[in-house]
């Protein structure tokens, strides 16, 4: 199993979900805006020339959320996700595709505006308009997770994929100093190994 994978992008998500499975793997990697991303060959694994993408024998398979989708049904045996009768499978889902609709668009914004444009290019509506707008997506994250350890009953891919996206918004700005139930859930994912690890990588 090979994961094409860039530090600090999507691509942790798939590095910390094969750590927590205990799955082997080899790591193609690239550094983020690297030209080899635009080879053909290797537009043939992701079109659009960004990572992770991954590829298990003769499955090429790109996208984070239907990587860990993926992972968990072919290679999880039951692990990391609900059974679909479980009353948390529900709560898994929304939780599991919550962080690339919600949360991600604004810090793909945020990167942007604040990492990959030079200073004269910047916008600061869209800088201040996402900053807001990523600080809400957090504050649901935080209600949502009152009580809680993880998001849908025990740890899962759920957490992988809205775990990553929240640690990542904090960082670029995304307020979560009123938000204690996110910060500590910050905070306890970092503290896994197999995430320390992904980070790392």
């Amino acid at each position: 199993m090979k994961i094409y994978h860039a530090p600090n992008t999507r691509s942790v998500r798939i590095v910390w979900l094969c750590e927590e499975l205990g799955l082997d793997y080899e790591l193609e990697m690239f550094k983020l805006g690297d030209g080899s991303m635009r080879d053909p060959e290797y537009l043939k694994v992701h079109p659009m020339a960004r990572v992770p993408s991954l590829a298990d024998g003769d499955v090429t398979i790109f996208e984070s959320g239907a990587i860990v989708e993926y992972l968990l049904t072919k290679h999880g045996n039951g692990r990391m996700r609900p059974e679909v009768n479980s009353p948390d499978f529900p709560t898994y889902l929304q939780w599991l595709h919550y962080a690339e609709g919600m949360i991600m668009p604004h810090v793909n914004i945020l990167v942007v505006e604040t990492r990959l444009l030079p200073e004269p290019k910047r916008n600061p509506v869209n800088i201040e308009r996402s900053t807001k707008q990523l600080t809400r997506m957090l504050g649901a994250v935080d209600k949502a997770m009152d009580g809680k350890e993880f998001l849908a009953g025990n740890f899962s891919g759920a957490d992988i994929m809205t775990g990553h996206a929240c640690t990542v918004g904090a960082r670029l700005g995304g307020d979560i100093s009123d938000k204690p139930n996110v910060e500590a859930y910050i905070k306890r994912l970092n503290d896994r190994p197999a995430m320390q690890k992904a980070w790392a990588t």
